[in-house]
């Protein structure tokens, strides 16, 4: 109980393991945040014409395009035309059809609505005539919007790897290691007490993050609970295993970033590249988060059916890496250590 109060400690004495924890919330939170903003009128049109040199009739028809600012002078319309902050475009009358006015800078999009305007002009009385259905505007940010959450997660879940990982380098820089040597220390009560605290802040800062950003019913929540549980204490594993190898801090941090790399691009690779091939995606399975990355992924979409076989995978996981780990460090000297 004693070393579980001496890790706590150690906890809020890392500011990397503070910053671990709470910047997946705050990533969550700026998801959300996002993905509420109303982003339709980026994709606006905007027109700029002089007042009292344009019909009324031509200002609502241009209205039903875009946005209307009417200037009181030519200079000022053309001012207003040339600023460089704004894909103005500026219309003004033409025998009895319109032309457009722009000053060279405008995203290709806008110079392409300009040279289109004038001939939909002409054909606005036989347009008139014709059935318009509106679509509803699709949401820019859906189609990456759980991609980016479940990532996020992934990132909070891994918590535990970068606090196991650091306190145990910690330890060997400060000698503390050479006391564990002489202590009546099993490998297993080892583990035990470099993974609880990781492992437990690791699940706090994934749950926390993942009320955040999804919202599921009862039995979505309950399984993404063991998700969250079954991945924390897998990175946490993961940590003993790279605080075991690193010789110094920045050979930790070094390999703290490649397995989160490992983590996080996987899962990705096997989502978006190589999910038809099922030889490819058994062996993206090797590497536990394409398990958890899929579980969530289903989730989020309100589906069950992969979260049952991702939590048998990631069971399996826990336990291999858990033997593993008592087998490597029973053999030496000293616990938690196989140098």
């Amino acid at each position: 109980m004693k070393g579980l109060v001496y890790q706590l400690k150690s906890v809020g004495k890392d500011k990397f393991c503070i910053l671990s924890f709470f910047l997946p919330i705050a990533v969550a939170m700026a998801l959300n945040i996002a993905g509420s903003i109303d982003l339709s009128s980026l994709g606006e049109y905007y027109f700029c014409v002089i007042d009292g040199q344009v019909a009324d009739e031509t200002k609502e028809w241009l209205a039903g395009y875009g946005d209307v600012t009417v200037c009181r002078t030519r200079e000022e319309w053309l001012s207003a035309i040339r600023e460089p902050s704004t894909n103005l475009i500026g219309v003004e009358m033409e025998g009895r059809g319109i032309k457009t006015i722009l000053s060279g800078d405008e995203l290709p999009l806008w110079q392409q609505a300009a040279a289109t305007l004038p001939a939909l002009y002409e054909q606005r009385e036989a347009a008139a005539g014709i059935c318009v259905q509106a679509l509803e505007r699709p949401d820019v940010l859906a189609g990456v919007k759980y991609i980016f959450m479940a990532m996020t997660l992934i990132v909070a879940m891994f918590m535990g790897c970068t606090f196991n990982a650091m306190n145990i380098i910690s330890e060997k820089e400060d000698g503390v290691a050479l006391i564990n040597e002489v202590l009546p220390m099993t490998p297993r009560q080892y583990v035990i007490q470099k993974i609880f605290i990781g492992f437990i802040f690791g699940c706090l800062s994934a749950v926390v993050t993942a009320a955040v950003c999804f919202r599921l019913s009862l039995p979505g929540a309950a399984a993404m609970l063991v998700l969250t549980v079954l991945s924390a204490f897998t990175a946490a594993l993961a940590g003993l295993f790279v605080g075991c190898v690193s010789d110094g801090m920045m050979a930790g941090v070094v390999y703290i970033k490649i397995v989160m790399i490992v983590f996080m691009a996987v899962p990705l690779l096997k989502y978006l590249a190589i999910s038809e091939s099922r030889v490819l995606s058994g062996i993206c399975y090797f590497v536990p988060s394409s398990a958890t990355f899929e579980g969530i992924m289903d989730l989020a979409k309100g589906g069950m059916a992969a979260a049952g076989k991702d939590m048998a995978i990631l069971g399996v996981h826990c336990i291999l890496w858990f033997l593993l780990y008592q087998i490597l460090s029973g053999r030496q000297k000293r616990p938690g250590s196989f140098q």
